[in-house]
C-alpha cells in the first residue's frame, strides 16, 4: 500500500481538514470559484438526552452552508438519515442568527426578542456515496424543494397521454409563474440542495468533468495494493500533492495502520456475507414479496456481521441501530 484509502472516515477527515484541499474540491464539484471558506465544527449536540450528530466535513462558503458526508456501507434508512443531516445543516444556523424585537400588543408595551430568520442562508448537502448508487446511472442526482405543481406537470398522465401544445404551454406557464414568485423570500427554498454523488458511476462513466479526478483518485486508494506509479498523473498537481503527503503510508502512525487493517478486513467480510445472502434474499423475496425479501436478506447479513469478532465497535453500534429499524417493519 502506497496511499491510505481516502474513503475511510479517518483519512477523509484528515485530508479535508485542510481548507485548500476542501476548497478546491468544492470548486471543482460545484463548478464555481470560492473566494473564502470557513471550516466549521462537525460535532453537535442536538437533543436533550445528549445525542450527538457528527458530520464528516462542514464549512461555509459565501452565503451558503455546505456539508460533505462520506457514506460507505448500506443503511436501510439512508434517505431519512440524510434528510435529517440536510435539515440540521439549516437548523444549526440558529446558533448565529441575530435577534430582533417584535411588539406583542397594540400599545407597544410588550416587546419580545426573537430570532431574525431573514438571515438564514441556503444549505448544500453533498453525500459522497462510495458503493451504493441507488440504481441510478448518473454521476450524481440533486434534490431541491420545488412547487408541487412542477411535479404534477411532469407526471400527469392525462396531460402527456395525448399532448396538445397549447395545453402544455398553459400548464408550463402556471408552473413557471409559481417558480418565479419570490415574495417574502420564497426563492430561498429552491436554493437549498441535497446531492448524492456516486463514486462507482463517476469512475465508470468517465465524463470529462472537473470533479472526475477526485473520485478516480479515491477509487485508486481503495486498492490495498496501490503503488506510487498508480498516482503519477497526480504528482506536482495541487492540491493532490498535499493529499498524497497526508495519505502516504510513511506518514501514518501504528494506530492508523491498525485502523486500515481492521476496516479492510471488516469490509471484505461485509462484501462476502452480502454475496452469500443476496440469493437467499431473492428467494425470500419470491415468498414474501420483493420488498419484504430484501429486508429479510439484509437482516440476515447484519446478524452475521455482528458475529464477526474483528468488527469495529462503531460499525457494530450502527448495525444494531439498523437492525432495530429493519425489524420494526414487520
Amino acid at each position: 500500500m502506497y496511499l491510505a484509502p481516502l474513503n475511510y472516515d479517518r483519512f477523509f477527515k484528515k485530508v479535508f481538514s485542510d481548507p485548500k484541499i476542501s476548497q478546491k474540491f468544492l470548486e471543482d464539484f460545484l463548478n464555481i470559484n470560492i473566494d473564502d471558506i470557513e471550516i466549521l465544527k462537525e460535532r453537535h449536540k442536538i437533543t436533550d438526552d445528549a445525542t450527538f450528530v457528527e458530520f464528516d466535513f462542514r464549512c461555509k462558503i459565501g452565503e451558503m452552508y455546505v456539508i460533505v458526508d462520506m457514506q460507505q456501507w448500506y443503511k436501510a434508512d439512508m434517505a431519512q438519515r440524510i434528510y435529517m443531516y440536510h435539515a440540521l445543516n439549516t437548523g444549526l444556523q440558529l446558533e448565529a442568527l441575530p435577534k430582533k424585537k417584535i411588539v406583542l400588543d397594540a400599545g407597544g408595551m410588550t416587546i419580545k426578542k426573537v430570532k431574525d430568520y431573514k438571515y438564514l442562508e441556503p444549505v448544500y448537502t453533498l453525500i459522497w456515496m462510495v458503493h451504493d448508487t441507488f440504481r441510478f446511472e448518473e454521476d450524481y442526482v440533486s434534490f431541491q424543494m420545488t412547487p408541487e405543481i412542477v411535479v404534477e406537470f411532469l407526471t400527469s398522465e392525462k396531460l402527456w397521454k395525448e399532448p396538445k401544445i397549447v395545453e402544455l404551454m398553459i400548464e408550463r406557464e402556471k408552473a413557471i409563474n409559481i417558480l418565479k414568485n419570490d415574495t417574502k423570500g420564497l426563492d430561498f427554498l429552491p436554493k437549498n440542495r441535497l446531492v448524492f454523488a456516486f463514486q462507482k458511476n463517476i469512475v465508470r462513466n468517465k465524463k470529462i468533468e472537473r470533479y472526475y479526478k477526485w473520485f478516480e483518485f479515491a477509487e485508486k486508494t481503495r486498492n490495498k495494493d496501490n503503488k506510487a506509479e498508480d498516482f503519477e498523473e497526480y504528482k506536482d498537481k495541487k492540491p493532490f500533492e498535499e493529499m498524497m503527503h497526508r495519505l502516504n503510508k510513511s506518514e501514518l502512525s501504528g494506530d492508523d495502520l491498525e485502523y486500515i487493517k481492521i476496516e479492510s478486513e471488516s469490509w471484505e467480510e461485509v462484501l462476502r456475507f452480502g454475496m452469500e445472502h443476496y440469493e437467499e434474499g431473492k428467494k425470500e423475496g419470491r415468498k414474501e414479496g420483493r420488498k419484504e425479501g430484501e429486508i429479510i436478506g439484509q437482516i440476515k447479513i447484519y446478524e452475521q456481521l455482528l458475529n464477526m469478532p474483528s468488527l469495529p465497535e462503531e460499525v457494530r453500534k450502527n448495525i444494531k441501530q439498523e437492525l432495530i429499524v429493519l425489524r420494526s417493519r414487520f
